[in-house]
């Protein structure tokens, strides 16, 4: 049988690893990163098929892991002590690269930078530092990364200080020392009051920081990331038997879990709506997403976007939202007037997505002759047709 995607029961393409990540083409190598690895041998069992593999049930093992691929594909050196959230690389590497995504679609101008790289706020980057080492070291990207515990801090710090040649890429900022300014918190407040925003429910006036406050007034990024706490309590963050990748409850819980986590980034991004090319955070749950997705709608966001992070068995969402409003949508062309199509799709119906949507404005140029080329992450529609005359179309579709 041929090979190709996946696909989900009502035939659309299921979702997979970026294709850009490291680990796209090929899993890593249990056995040969154990042959040249003496501390990861002892993790790592053969079956009689002579099949590796590793318990991600045991958090040293997990942890040799994440150590190893780190050190063997991206040059960067890093440890984590007993507890503490141990990443998966390859996951982490999806979120990078849907954020690189993001960036190059061009759909948000870019912000001003007075040094030209790209820039990234990681929210509770904890210990392990993943996003800022990841960004740095794949694409040459500069992070701020805060967070709250002096364990976090400190380990963080020390990661970045054992990869000189990332170290001047990236900060990592105590988010409990930048104190939430009176004036910011009225901002917030005041959104509140009008009804642009809601607080989640049973979640407490006083929170920890996380972008008001914490982001300086005179500073301007393209991103944030965030692995917020996913859970509401220490016990749910444990059902999960098949992995162990340790975190601590700083890490992994909230009062409201990761719904009330990642509204708080709504209301602190409606204060910064000027200092963020694109607001980010993974989720975890489905049902989340889209009730986060109404919330920054509802917060006066000019686009939300979403995407699928999958890796083995577990499924995470990104979130995406911007308040910059996008690039004018004109059609333009080289071509005579007499030469310009208008056309009308026919045939679809009410459950075609927009991916359906492009393609058939896609066969529909290639019907006439046309060449083109779709891009979905923009929603737009590239022309070319002989003799160089071209033109543009860009749809937008209903946010």
């Amino acid at each position: 049988m041929g090979g190709g995607r996946k696909r989900r029961r009502d035939g659309s393409e299921a979702p997979s690893i970026h294709p850009r990540n490291r680990y796209a083409a090929a899993a890593p190598d249990f056995a040969a990163l154990a042959e040249l690895y003496p501390s990861f041998r002892p993790f790592v069992s053969v079956s009689e098929r002579g099949r590796a593999s590793v318990d991600f049930t045991d958090f040293s093992a997990t942890r040799e892991l994440t150590r190893v691929l780190l050190l063997h594909d991206h040059g960067v050196n890093w440890w984590i002590p007993d507890g503490q959230l141990c990443p998966t690389v390859p996951n982490r590497s999806n979120y990078i690269h849907w954020i690189e995504d993001l960036l190059s679609s061009n759909l948000i101008p870019p912000v001003s930078s007075s040094s030209g790289r790209v820039r990234g706020f990681d929210i509770g980057t904890g210990a392990n530092c993943i996003y800022p080492l990841l960004g740095a070291s794949l694409l040459g990207w500069s992070f701020v990364g805060s967070d709250v515990t002096d364990v976090a801090l400190e380990w963080a710090k020390k990661n970045v200080e054992n990869n000189p040649q990332l170290a001047e890429l990236i900060e990592i900022r105590n988010a409990n020392a930048a104190s939430l300014s009176a004036e910011s918190e009225a901002i917030v407040r005041e959104s509140i009051r009008e009804n642009v925003l809601e607080p989640a429910e049973d979640v407490a006036m006083q929170k920890p920081p996380v972008l008001v406050g914490v982001v300086k007034e005179s500073e301007s990024f393209d991103f944030c990331v965030c692995n917020p706490p996913f859970f509401e309590s220490i016990e749910e963050a444990g059902l999960n038997p098949k992995t162990s990748c340790g975190g601590t409850a700083e890490e992994m819980v909230c009062p409201g879990g990761e719904l009330a986590f990642v509204t708080q980034i709504i209301e602190d991004s409606v204060s910064l709506k000027n200092s963020f090319r694109w607001f980010t955070s993974m989720v975890g749950r489905k049902a989340n997403l889209k009730l986060l997705m109404s919330k920054a709608r509802k917060a006066g966001a000019s686009v939300v976007k979403t995407t699928d992070f999958v890796q083995g068995q577990t499924a995470r969402w990104g979130l995406a939202w911007s308040f910059i409003a996008p690039r004018n949508k004109v059609l333009r062309s080289s071509t005579p007037a007499k030469n310009h199509h208008s056309f009308m799709l026919q045939g679809l119906r009410r459950e075609h997505g927009a991916f359906q949507v492009l393609k058939s404005i896609e066969a529909f140029f290639l019907a006439s002759k046309l060449s083109c080329k779709i891009d979905t992450l923009s929603f737009s529609v590239d022309m070319i047709r002989l003799k160089l005359q071209y033109c543009m179309v860009m749809i937008m579709p209903d946010l």
